[in-house]
């Protein structure tokens, strides 16, 4: 293998989805990962395992998934950057952790390969039904951003930007690849180390006597961090505190901090959103979709054009935050939303939403084990144009 000075992968390579998204967390800068198997996530880790002796950083399987995801708060708290990896069961296990990641405004990068459900459901064949899960798993008030790759190329590009994104906010990002990208091997370019852009810490400028963990700069919603063994007095708590860190059980606390950790999202969804348009203006029919899906729909769009059809393609790349404002201009001029995705009904719901009735939404639900045909997707559109 091919590597610079850094250790990061350089050039041209032929690996699956996983294994990129492996690259792409070193090449972002992840240096502490701890996982458990799970299929069909295993592979990142087993690369990582394999990978991190070259780069310098740790690996470690613990012994539940619940273990995992506090391990690399740990970590985070300690200077590192770092991620787990997981799918749909290890998922649900981790969601109070998720949950103390966001109050403790912990950065970090929470991988899940989808698979069939509920429970143990299909471990190796393909899903997208962990989609609210990633958005309304853990309890209590709070935004998430989540990414879906549908390349091995997405996967290790937008791995970087998840932990970009991770470090910018302060947040736990969700990378919501499906058992398809995961598994598919695919040409994947991997630039030189010095031209990947990489966010790094925000680390504080001020002395110990004047920093406090919670406090922001002003037109800020993200305070800098300090690591343990610095000299600086931290106190990291789950339960409502002030700009010092410290407990304050009261409802102007609860307000105060609810509302920035969820503005820092919301604020900034239109700079969040990333979606990817494809002959939309003009269009009939727009179908909507990420992951794998995207590109099986793809092929039927193209086909319906050549059928006559006025139809366009908008992607989720970024998942969450929605696209709501641009659904919602869309719907003003589109007939029908087709929305073909691997579970029984879940983004189409945001669609349904964000349309707010100004024009019809299709959902072709699938319950997962494989991916759509294109000939029903083709069939739904065309229906959809007369």
């Amino acid at each position: 293998m091919k590597a610079d000075p850094k250790g990061v992968l350089t050039g041209i390579h032929f690996m699956d989805g996983d294994h990129a998204a492996c690259e792409g967390a070193l090449a972002a800068g992840c240096r502490f990962v701890a996982g458990y198997p799970i299929t069909p996530s295993t592979e990142v880790v087993e690369r990582f395992a394999q990978r991190i002796p070259l780069v310098g950083g740790m690996f470690i399987q613990l012994e539940d998934e619940l273990a995992s995801s506090i391990a690399i708060q740990g970590a985070v708290w300690a200077g590192a950057k770092a991620m787990t990896v997981t799918s749909g069961p290890g998922l649900s296990l981790m969601m109070e952790h998720v949950g103390l990641a966001v109050i403790t405004e912990t950065p970090c990068v929470i991988v899940d390969v989808q698979r069939g459900g509920p429970s143990t459901g299909l471990p190796t064949l393909p899903a997208q039904s962990d989609m609210m899960q990633a958005k309304w798993g853990s309890h209590g008030d709070y935004e998430v951003i989540a990414l879906s790759p549908n390349s091995p190329q997405e996967s290790f590009d937008l791995m970087i930007r998840a932990f970009n994104l991770a470090e910018t906010y302060r947040t736990p990002v969700f990378f919501m690849m499906d058992e398809v990208v995961g598994h598919m091997t695919e040409r994947v370019n991997i630039p030189a180390a010095d031209d990947i852009e990489i966010v790094p810490r925000r680390w504080t400028a001020k002395p110990p006597d004047q920093y406090r963990p919670c406090e922001t700069a002003l037109g800020s919603r993200v305070p800098d961090m300090v690591k343990a063994g610095d000299g600086y007095r931290i106190h990291v708590t789950g339960l409502t505190h002030d700009e010092r860190g410290y407990p304050a059980m009261n409802t102007a606390a609860q307000d105060v901090l609810v509302r920035r950790l969820v503005d820092k999202i919301r604020c900034d969804a239109d700079r969040l959103v990333d979606i990817r348009e494809d002959g939309v203006d003009g269009a009939d029919v727009v179908v909507v979709s990420f992951g794998i899906t995207s590109r099986v729909a793809m092929a039927a769009v193209q086909e319906a054009r050549r059928r006559g059809a006025k139809v366009g393609h908008l992607r989720l790349v970024i998942t969450w935050p929605f696209p709501s404002k641009r659904i919602r201009e869309l719907a003003e001029r589109v007939r029908t939303f087709v929305v073909p995705e691997i579970n029984m009904g879940q983004m189409v719901l945001e669609v349904e939403r964000a349309a707010g009735g100004l024009a019809d939404v299709i959902s072709m639900p699938l319950a997962g084990g494989t991916v759509h045909e294109p000939e029903d997707i083709l069939a739904t559109i065309m229906e959809a144009a007369q």
